[in-house]
This record gives structure tokens, sequence and C-alpha cells, in this order.
């Protein structure tokens, strides 16, 4: 049992005491890889607790530093992190109808997730989603003006069953399904804190689901939750922005903005 110094290479695995040293070159990083790192996990921050939409953002940032797989599973329990700063704020807003509505689903749709994983690549998953997203961003801003239409799909099942399959399995294959959940929340007319308290319960307990999925297919290591928690104190400074943000943000700005980043994240995954 060795315990290795963490300098900038955290090829071996260390949280707080002695663990077997096992090499992962892919987690010999550099100060620059270190600093986009860093704005990622502000950046979840921020998206968990006040700019819903914006964590795609820091998923493209993470894929930008490590390999695609990898980065998949080491931004899970960033993720998780800032879900449980989001849940600890708003755990009192949440609507719970929506996250039981859509939660059997989610989770056939991580499992089909989990399949998918090992039988396609990036080039084929990333324009699948980014397609999903833009075509709900365009039905949610038609719908705006179709306001019967609209109440009658808040009270569809079918309309949950989807959403929660497509959820499931688009956070599970690439981190993205921030941008459908956006889209559907705002469909049903939250309000700001309830929005963003069903968002945090919703995730929280959805990536922790999908924790032994990644634990199985090799996407969490030792050294990844290394990374984590050297990059904790990051997420933990973009929670607090992000309350402050969802504080300072009017009810339509913020439906808006929630929309803006949306239909971006859709463009970036369906364009690259």
């Amino acid at each position: 049992m060795n315990c290795v110094v963490l300098r900038f290479d955290i090829r071996y695995p260390w949280v707080c005491g002695y663990l077997p040293a096992v090499q992962e070159p892919w987690l010999h990083l550099e100060l620059l890889q270190w600093s986009i790192l860093a704005v990622a996990a502000v950046v979840i921050g921020v998206s968990k607790t006040g700019i819903p939409g914006l964590g795609i953002l820091a998923v493209t940032l993470v894929a930008l530093v490590l390999p695609a797989r990898q980065s998949t599973g080491m931004i899970l329990p960033m993720l998780i992190a800032g879900d449980v700063c989001a849940v600890g704020y708003y755990r009192l807003h949440a609507s719970w109808k929506y996250i039981l509505r859509l939660a059997p689903w989610a989770v056939v749709g991580v499992s089909i997730g989990t399949v998918a994983l090992g039988r396609l690549n990036d080039v084929q998953i990333r324009p699948l989603i980014g397609g999903i997203v833009l075509a709900i961003v365009i039905g949610n801003f038609w719908l705006t003006y179709l306001p019967g239409v609209r109440g009658r799909l808040t009270q569809s099942y079918a309309l949950a069953v989807g959403v929660g399959i497509l959820a499931g399995f688009t956070t599970m294959v690439s981190n993205a399904a921030g941008p459908i959940m956006v889209i559907y929340l705002l469909a049903m007319g939250l309000p700001k804190n309830n929005f963003l308290g069903t968002s945090a319960w919703y995730f929280f307990l959805l990536n922790l689901f999908k924790v032994p999925f990644s634990a199985g297919l090799g996407l969490i290591t030792w050294p990844s939750l290394a990374l984590n928690a050297i990059l904790l104190p990051g997420i933990l400074l973009g929670a607090w922005m992000g309350v402050r943000f969802a504080k300072r943000m009017p009810e339509k700005t913020f439906a808006i903005v929630a929309q803006v980043l949306a239909a971006a994240a859709a463009a970036k995954l369906l364009f690259g």
C-alpha cells in the first residue's frame, strides 16, 4: 500500500488515506487542463442552483480534457455534488408528482443507455441527442401559442413516459439530459423555485441510480474520484453563485435564459 503525493500528475488514487496505487495515464493533467476542469466545476454548481441548461457547457469542457468515455464517468460525481447543493437549498420547493411520474421511465432510459454505451460511439450518439433536444425546444416554443394544447400535454402520461425514457437515456450516454428536463419542466409551467427544486431532486436521485452502472463500465475509478475531490471547491463556489443569480433573475427572464441555453446545447450536440 502506497500513499502517493499528488501534484499535477494524478495517475494514482488517493482520498485522504492509503489506497492501492493504480495507474491511469489519462489522468496525467497539465495546468491548462486543470484550469478547464476548474471552470467546468464552477459551471456545474451554477447550473444546479441558478441557471438550468448551463450544465451542458461543463460536459463539453470536461470532454475537451478527457477521452469521451472517461469524461462521462468522471463528471458524474461532480454532478451529484452539485445536486446535493441544489437539494439542500431548494429541498422544500420540489413538485414530487412530476418526479414520480418520470422516475420509473428514467430507469428504463438509463438501462437502454447502458447498453448503448457498449455499442454506439460519440459520433452516432451526439447528433441523435442534439436532434431530440432541438425538437423539444421547437415544440415548446410552438406550444407557447397553443395554451389549450399545452394544458392537455401537462396531464399527458404518454409525454411523461417519453420524456422519462429520453432523459434517462441521454443522461447515461452523455450527461446531456439537462436540456430535455429544462423544456419539460417549463412546459409544465413551474415557477422558478419549484422548477429548480424539482430538477434538483430528480437529477440527484437519477444520478445516484447511475453510479453502479458507470462503475460497472469502468467509468468511475479511484483516480477519477481523486480528481472529483480536488474540484469540489469549484462546485461549491458555483452553487453559491447560482443561488444569487436565481434570486436576482425575474421569472420571465429565467424561462427565456433556460430555453436559449437548451437550444444552444442542442445545436452544439447536433452540429458539433
